[in-house]
């Protein structure tokens, strides 16, 4: 990702529209990101996964197979001592 402060965003936008196409630009005001340019299908791109996340559902919606599923999974080995703590139950 580009980083570019806001006086040379502001300058040479024209240049900017066309790299955001390839790659978001990080806009900078005294060293810090203060925005990003992103191109439109990366923003709606975006909006359908935040769409997606907040989707929530009850758990008495959850037939038997799915909370069999879940209650079945396990973490990666990495987190074993996670994974010991919902078998001692």
């Amino acid at each position: 990702m580009r980083e570019v402060p806001t006086t040379e965003f502001t300058r040479n936008f024209g240049l900017y529209r066309e790299i955001v196409q390839r790659e978001p630009v990080a806009v900078t005001s005294h060293g810090r990101a203060t925005g990003y340019f992103v191109s439109s299908v990366e923003f709606e791109e975006l909006q359908r996964y935040k769409n997606i996340v907040r989707q929530s559902f009850a758990t008495a919606d959850l037939s038997s197979d799915e909370v069999k599923a879940i209650a079945a999974g396990r973490m990666s080995a990495e987190h074993d001592h996670l994974n010991a703590l919902l078998d001692d139950e």
